[in-house]
């Protein structure tokens, strides 16, 4: 019988669930619809481009019926964001060079991607338990002599020469 009620459907947001509205009781039912678990995290310039694809605007009013109110609020955020200047090449060649930094874990790799730390006090931010790790390895790498604080700050400009900053932020920080 429900499905005879059953008059529009379409997939919500990332395909995470379906809403169903019914044409008797214009009513919105959201089913949630597990169609991958666990398929992985996403970095804000998936998202932005996801949102960028199905036509959502910073504007609200400039969106009506392409994508809901709540895309548009997240696509505005985000348009603030560092993804806006991102591309999908500089995140993969980002994720590949990241790759010699074996300190670092893939979640970390996603935190620098979606917050693009220019200074090392935005770096130690990003990277959990960063002081103490560097105490610890410091042993180890001194051995070897090499010094935590250099890798951390080849990965600092490897962040800053794949991922440019706008000129107004470049000019806040080196005042």
């Amino acid at each position: 019988m429900i499905y005879a009620l059953i008059s529009h459907i379409c997939y919500f947001t990332f395909n995470m669930g379906i809403i169903l509205r019914t044409s008797e009781l214009k009513k919105y039912y959201l089913v949630f619809v597990r169609e991958k678990a666990n398929a992985g995290n996403l970095t804000n310039f998936e998202v932005f481009d996801f949102l960028r694809s199905r036509g959502a605007t910073s504007d609200p009013m400039g969106c009506i019926g392409s994508v809901s109110p709540s895309e548009c609020k997240v696509f505005g955020y985000l348009s603030g964001s560092p993804a806006y200047m991102q591309t999908r090449e500089s995140v993969n060649e980002f994720l590949r060079k990241a790759d010699n930094f074996k300190f670092i874990t893939s979640f970390e790799k996603l935190n620098i991607v979606n917050s693009t730390p220019t200074v090392m006090p935005a770096l130690y931010a990003t990277i959990k338990d960063c002081d103490k790790r560097i105490a610890k390895e410091e042993e180890q790498i001194a051995k070897e002599n090499q010094l935590e604080e250099d890798q951390l700050q080849e990965l600092l400009e490897l962040v800053k020469e794949i991922f440019p900053q706008p000129a107004e932020e470049q000019e806040e920080l080196s005042q």
